[in-house]
């Protein structure tokens, strides 16, 4: 009998991944390709979908045939994207209108203020279970509505599309299937979250027509069939990159928690069936939904910039020349020497939410040197984690005894030992570690019985690595109102025009 295996497409900030699994969640093959970052103004962060697609094309053959395989052993294909990101097409062409808006651009910042004292805002955050900010796509929606007017009558007709990167990608997979799933619909602000479709109120608020707008689907269920990088390989499951990275992690049961640490890092929660609002700066999500089953919901805590500080380290600063240099050199002090670097270079997300906020460097001397430096940038991970933990367990009334975490900056030993010794819990790393992918392919097998269920995923779990706390809690206590006061200085530093 012929082996058959399970496919995702990882599509992130930075890179686009096909990756192979086989039915023990084993990775077989990867094949990754980074994309273009568009900076065209301050705050302003933009990719090219077509690219992003042809990456998508010209990944697929590599993949089946670094795994040795033909497209006839794909049982099936699962979609894991980076969420929020905003396209705009036309449904003639299947051509995007201008660049993808990403998900950690903040020119709708204006545009969110006002909307915030709009009659209809409480509702809409209501409806939405989530904060008026500039993270989410429909502010951006209206945004590209508002500045290109002739787009507007076209999107009434339903001849321009709205999608994130999940529905772009099946878009060109299926040849013109528009479809999103209630993950990535829920990171929107148009969807009624107790629902789990369009909210009419949140339409009508925001000036967006529904006629561009996707049909919302479960999570876990074949979407459709693939005619173009995948023929004939049926699509099995879509989910939020940090959703599938909570499904990979096999976070299924109430209480559990992961933190993938990326581009930004983010630590879901899983609540069940229960849908907790946050009075603690987080945000409700749909964790999944399988077909015919009810959501599942999660608690989640955004932070916007940790990978992406050390690619600024070494991008724009120069001061290494690889991302795994910054582990070395920060080893080569034993402390911070007083100076904390607060990365609010898109305002600050959870639990804060100050779209305003900008970053900082506080605490410099003449005694601080590049070592310095470099640990302040992995402290700034460690600490902004231990502020949303604290949210979580004010949110959810436990106290988080475990921290499950995966992604690339998990492979920094002084980092992961930070994070356990600023949490007081252990922190836990799996064997595999490319979990958001991983999570989009057990969503995608389930679909087409390729896996039998979740309990049998659970056994494919295994742990890698463990780091234990070993700080004195004196100096955590005293380090953490350090970063604190140092967080404050971020507030109010851009003004309204």
């Amino acid at each position: 009998m012929t082996e058959r295996f399970v496919v995702t497409i990882d599509q992130g900030t930075t890179s686009t991944r096909c990756i192979v699994f086989d039915s023990r969640g084993r990775l077989v093959s990867l094949a990754q390709h980074e994309h273009k970052q568009y900076f065209p103004r301050p705050g302003w962060v933009e990719h090219d979908a077509a690219e992003i697609w042809r990456n998508v094309e010209r990944l697929a053959p590599e993949a089946l045939r670094r795994a040795g395989i033909t497209a006839s052993q794909v049982a099936a294909l699962g979609i894991a994207n980076q969420r929020e990101t905003t396209v705009l097409w036309e449904r003639d062409t299947g051509l995007p209108v201008g660049h993808a808006i990403v998900w950690q651009d903040t020119r709708t910042d204006g545009l969110v203020r006002s909307l915030s004292l709009t009659e209809g805002a409480d509702q809409v955050e209501h409806d939405s279970a989530l904060p008026m900010a500039t993270y989410f796509s429909g502010p951006r929606v209206r945004w590209l509505l508002d500045h290109h007017p002739e787009l507007s009558e076209r999107a009434e007709h339903g001849e321009i599309l709205f999608g994130t990167m999940e529905t772009w990608l099946i878009w060109k997979l299926t040849g013109g299937l528009h479809v999103t799933d209630v993950t990535n619909a829920s990171r929107t602000m148009l969807l009624d979250i107790h629902t789990l479709d369009w909210s009419p109120a949140a339409l009508a608020f925001f000036g967006i027509p529904r006629a561009m707008l996707p049909e919302v689907r479960p999570s876990v269920g074949v979407f459709g069939t693939a005619v173009a990088a995948f023929p004939g390989v049926r699509i099995g499951a879509a989910l939020g990159d940090q959703q599938a990275a909570l499904f990979g992690q096999t976070c299924f049961a109430p209480g559990e928690a992961k933190c993938t640490y990326g581009t930004g890092s983010f630590l879901l929660l899983n609540t069940g069936a229960e849908l907790v609002r946050s009075t603690h700066g987080l945000l409700t999500t749909v964790a999944y939904q399988m077909q015919g089953q009810p959501a599942a919901y999660a608690l989640e805590g955004s932070i916007a910039i940790t990978g992406s500080l050390v690619q600024w380290f070494r991008d724009q600063l120069e001061l290494i020349a690889s991302a795994p240099e910054i582990e070395t050199l920060a080893r080569t002090v034993a402390d911070n020497g007083g100076c904390y670097i607060v990365p609010a270079f898109s305002g600050l997300y959870a639990p804060y939410w100050r779209s305003e906020a900008r970053g900082v460097i506080v605490g410099l001397t003449s005694y601080i040197t590049k070592g310095h430096l470099a640990r302040a940038v992995l402290e700034a991970t460690a600490w902004q984690t231990r502020e949303v933990v604290d949210a979580m367990n004010a949110d959810s009334g436990l106290d988080l005894t475990t921290l499950r975490v995966d992604g690339g900056m998990t492979a920094d030993n002084l980092l992961m030992q930070f994070i356990a010794d600023v949490l007081d819990v252990p922190v836990v790393r799996p064997l595999a570690i490319e979990t958001v992918s991983l999570g989009a392919a057990y969503a995608a097998g389930l679909a087409v019985g390729y896996w039998p269920d979740l309990e049998g995923l659970r056994q494919n779990w295994h742990r890698a690595a463990q780091w234990l706390p070993t700080m004195d809690p004196a100096i955590r206590t005293a380090e953490y109102g350090n970063w604190r006061r140092a967080v404050e200085r971020t507030f109010d530093w851009t003004r309204p025009a």
